[in-house]
């Protein structure tokens, strides 16, 4: 009968060994056991950031310092042309476009043509349905 090991849960933290108005001191046990528990929940925020982008159409997958930046009002070309590791002069001329133009569409002040939307999406290997705003 094959049995999947079942992790033990981590004890909860019941004592601090210190405890200021700025600062809590723990014991390196139950230090690590919070650490454990931090890395599991961004795990699982992983997960369902890729499943999101997927969900979307998205064929390549991100990290989710990546994704985590969308919805927080910075502009997804923006996001996506820092993970690319492209200058706002570099996305420009690879989508055949000015950099002012794409600093405007970056900036919100302008919304983008359907055409430059579709270079920049090429240029940087996304869906142009990640790019827009809606």
């Amino acid at each position: 009968m094959n049995t999947l090991p079942i992790r033990p849960i981590a004890r909860p933290i019941t004592r601090p060994i210190a405890e200021t108005a700025d600062s809590v001191t723990l014991s390196r046990h139950d230090f690590e056991a919070l650490a454990e528990l931090v890395n599991d929940a961004r795990d699982l925020a992983d997960a369902d950031a890729v499943k999101v982008l997927l969900e979307a159409g998205e064929t390549d997958t991100f990290p989710f310092s990546v994704a985590e930046r969308l919805p927080d009002g910075e502009h997804p070309t923006t996001v996506m042309r820092g993970y690319r590791g492209l200058t706002l002069r570099g996305l420009a001329e690879a989508a055949g476009i000015s950099p002012s133009y794409l600093s405007e569409i970056e900036a919100g002040k302008k919304p983008g043509s359907f055409d430059a939307m579709a270079r920049i999406a090429a240029s940087l290997r996304v869906p142009l349905d990640l790019l827009v705003r809606s």
